[in-house]
């Protein structure tokens, strides 16, 4: 297969994007890489990452992409599994403890820091709303996450997003419970589960 052709199936892959480090993989030289950049218009999204003039920008996706450690937690994660009604106002990840995020800060994503214990609890996946699969917890990781820090949250967003997890198909009770048990909230949680159950 010609590198072209090769460079061609990587951003079919990749739904239109084209990431250098595979490029890299694929034993594509620089310079052949430049030349089908500037011959196919690829825009530059972030370091090391293209998209076709086709394509939308999914920032969540380049954001997963270019930071592997990161978690989507949250109001993000709530909107990723459609427990919210509306965007985010911002985007928020969480890392572990001791991981230097001054760079994602700096850039407007709020960031939470957990001990590595918690931070594995529930790491799964989620599609963008542009079709793009990314690392976040998982819904009942997500509702614990909420009734911890419930003070600091939009109650609008709380009672919403506890509605539609309880009524969701897809909800995992005892692994909800199973959760809360490790982060020492079971009996708010089981409080919650009771009344809109």
């Amino acid at each position: 297969m010609s590198s072209t052709l090769n460079l061609r199936s990587l951003i079919e892959e990749n739904k239109g994007y084209l990431f250098t480090s595979d490029v890299s993989s694929a034993g594509i030289s620089k310079k052949t890489l430049a030349t089908f950049i500037q011959e196919n218009k690829l825009e530059k999204v972030a370091h090391g990452i293209y998209i076709t003039e086709d394509t939308w920008l999914d920032e969540l996706f380049v954001l997963s992409r270019r930071n592997e450690n990161i978690v989507f937690s949250h109001e993000t994660a709530l909107y990723l599994h459609g427990l919210m009604e509306r965007e985010p106002t911002f985007v928020t990840v969480t890392v572990k403890f001791g991981y230097n995020a001054s760079h994602l800060t700096k850039n407007g994503i709020k960031v939470v820091t957990a001990i590595t214990d918690f931070y594995e609890v529930g790491i799964g996946e989620a599609t963008t709303k542009h079709n793009h699969i990314v690392r976040t917890y998982d819904m009942e990781r997500t509702i614990c996450d909420m009734v911890r820090n419930k003070e600091k949250m939009d109650p609008q967003v709380f009672r919403t997003a506890m509605r539609e997890y309880m009524t969701n198909r897809k909800k995992r009770l005892p692994i909800l419970m199973s959760y809360a048990s490790t982060f020492g909230i079971a009996n708010r949680i089981r409080t919650y589960t009771e009344v809109l159950l």
